[in-house]
């Protein structure tokens, strides 16, 4: 595959209200993927109030001093357009798909609601329990769900990446109206907020748009956000955890991992060795698990680098029926170990390749660019970066890979079983 001089053609520019603009231009049909990102998240809450950027998130979908309240995703349907929202640790994005044609209305409703949104007493306390239901279904209630934030808390232990991204029901119950609007108050800014436009849109339009709506929104001193202490200890923990709802024995292994904001220079051999071992049916550990040796029904890996803090490397395995989880891990760490083994140029490469035209299509489809995009450049990627990431995979060699895989599993790590609880236990 020939090197391409850009991955996604970003451009970026400034508003004077400090607002930064990401245009990713592709005019194969006539939409555009319209998004908002603020750069705070669940990791910013007050101590006591988790769930406070989700339910803001929430509250963003009630009402402004000139849309009324629940009114808002109404217009976006009447319009033809789709329309979502999502909080995580390090940021909260609200992004829209429309006909080009109505770009503006979508730059309105979030300029908006960016700078209007009114909170009623009755909104805030119907939000809030709808928060608080949802906890219980996709967290309580959810056997995968539950264990993943066990097993998350026990890797962060005191870190503000130990909490839940939804907040526990008890913090829940204790945010207050006026713990929302200060949330709002203190990170909802032009100046704390990307947009990212993806379609077919131009640079000069998006300016005079982007100025039109967003360019009078007063910016506001950013209020403190969370600061990350330096995780230095190496341990690791293993945690087994029976459920009555959990369907088969599952394994989830995490290693503490560089991120872009930690360790930028290994966050590419990292991604190869994440698709090389784990990315797909083509993978070294499906190949091995699954289809050679039926120890696995299922084996996956991911790395997640686009944070503000450290990343995690994890992977996820679901064990053949009767094979026992101790056997089961002994296989998986002696096919980690051939793998790295067998780690070679030939090889190299065809992961690289694979990587690569995933790339091309993520340039090719407007709202995974504008999520790719934003993510990276809500966490620190400047578009540069953005757009060489091609390069930097192409130049990572086998050297790399093996280098950053023996830094990584000496790294802290939980290592944790899913298992259903059978009757009478």
């Amino acid at each position: 595959m020939p090197v391409r001089a850009e991955v996604f053609g970003v451009s970026d520019f400034y508003l004077d209200n400090g607002m930064q603009v990401l245009v990713i231009p592709n005019h194969k049909a006539p939409i555009v993927k319209h998004m908002v990102w603020y750069k705070a998240g669940s990791a910013d809450e007050p101590h006591g109030r988790g769930g406070t950027a989700h339910l803001l998130e929430h509250l963003m979908f009630r009402g402004t001093k000139k849309v009324k309240d629940g009114k808002f995703n109404d217009i976006v349907n009447r319009n033809g357009g789709e329309s979502n929202a999502f909080t995580s640790l390090d940021y909260t994005a609200y992004h829209q798909f429309w006909d080009i044609s109505r770009l503006e209305l979508a730059m309105f409703l979030e300029a908006d609601r960016m700078q209007n949104l009114r909170i009623t007493p009755e909104a805030f306390a119907k939000e809030r329990d709808i928060v608080y239901q949802e906890r219980r279904q996709v967290v309580d209630n959810n056997p995968l769900s539950y264990f993943g934030e066990s097993l998350r808390k026990l890797l962060w232990q005191n870190h503000p990446y130990g909490l839940s991204v939804g907040g526990t029901p008890e913090d829940i119950m204790a945010i207050t109206q006026a713990d929302v609007e200060d949330y709002y108050q203190r990170f909802y800014a032009p100046n704390n907020a990307i947009l990212v436009l993806a379609g077919d849109i131009d640079v000069p339009t998006a300016k005079v748009l982007a100025e039109k709506y967003y360019g009078g929104v007063k910016a506001r001193n950013i209020g403190e956000k969370v600061s990350f202490p330096n995780l230095d200890r190496k341990f690791q923990v293993q945690m087994d955890m029976k459920l009555p709802a959990a369907a088969a024995p599952r394994l989830v292994r995490t290693y503490l991992a560089p991120s872009y904001n930690t360790g930028n220079e290994q966050i590419y051999a990292l991604s190869v060795l994440s698709a090389y071992l784990g990315e797909g049916e083509t993978s070294k550990l499906y190949k091995k698990l699954v289809l050679d040796k039926k120890a696995a029904l299922a084996v996956s890996v991911s790395y997640d680098y686009s944070s503000r803090s450290y990343g995690t490397f994890s992977i996820t395995a679901v064990p053949a029926e009767g094979v026992a989880p101790k056997a089961f891990e002994k296989k998986l760490d002696e096919a980690v170990a051939q793998a790295l083994k067998e780690i070679n140029d030939e090889e190299l490469s065809k992961t690289k390749q694979k990587m690569l035209a995933g790339l091309v299509y993520l340039r090719d489809n407007p709202e995974d660019a504008a999520y790719i995009a934003g993510m990276m450049a809500a966490v620190g990627f400047s578009p540069t970066e953005i757009d060489n990431v091609d390069k930097k995979i192409q130049a990572v060699s086998a050297a790399d890979v093996k280098n950053a895989a023996a830094k990584l599993f000496e790294a802290a790590s939980v290592s944790g079983w899913l298992l259903p609880m059978k009757d009478g236990e």
